[in-house]
């Protein structure tokens, strides 16, 4: 697979199969992702991988606290804006749209629309996940170099005939994930990942990008 066809192959994946993914392979790519680009090297990224019984016991407490009710953690940094401007909520409710569409849910169903979402406590069903953190001392920049080491991550999964899922909605069981994995203090969990062999037999529907015009600016000759 060459590099375009990784970039262009990958997406979040949301229909695992229960196969599992040898150690080997995440030990592979995990080394090769560590050479992602960071300001002045900090490497500021802090990776976790779940697989068998310990995965199994978080989804266990999460998809019982989806159960229960139970609301979200106090969240520990901000997704997305609170007045999310155009063209961003444009595209933010065309994904919805899309997303619960192909799954054949209204947008009015909000009960279906929750049930759905909480599949993401489940990972979809993968076999192994990711949980990237990030030291509470760092600026946006750093950020961004942990946002280069989890692309880097995608598209060697990519090459392994592997697919991922990125999941910002763990940071929002982040006291759950920490009962598991008991990370330092100062570190904040950023996303999940869910890892795995597609499952061929879950539909779903590509969502699409913004034309090379709307977002890119060429000036020169």
């Amino acid at each position: 697979m060459d590099v375009y066809e990784a970039v262009t192959s990958r997406r979040a994946l949301r229909g695992f199969t229960d196969r599992p993914v040898p150690r080997e392979v995440l030990e592979r790519v995990l080394s090769a992702a560590a050479w992602a680009p960071s300001a002045s090297n900090l490497q500021p990224w802090h990776a976790y991988v779940l697989t068998g019984r310990r995965l199994t016991e978080l989804k266990k407490r999460a998809c019982e606290r989806v159960d229960a009710g139970d609301p979200w953690d106090e969240p520990e940094y901000e997704q997305y804006p609170p007045a999310l401007k155009s063209p961003y909520s444009d595209r933010r409710s065309a994904f919805g749209e899309q997303r619960y569409g192909a799954l054949g849910i209204p947008r009015e169903d909000l009960e279906a629309r929750q049930r759905a979402a909480a599949e993401n406590w489940n990972c979809f069903g993968a076999p192994a996940a990711l949980f990237c953190y990030i030291d509470r001392d760092m600026g946006p920049a750093q950020w961004s170099d942990v946002g280069m080491f989890l692309q880097s991550v995608m598209l060697l999964l990519r090459a392994e005939a592997l697919h991922s899922c990125t999941q910002m909605a763990w940071a929002k069981y982040h006291k759950t994930v920490a009962e598991v994995l008991s990370p330092p203090d100062e570190l904040v969990l950023f996303c999940g990942m869910s890892i795995g062999f597609e499952d061929v037999t879950v539909h779903y529907t590509r969502t699409g990008r913004a034309p090379l015009e709307e977002t890119v600016t060429f000036v020169g000759c």
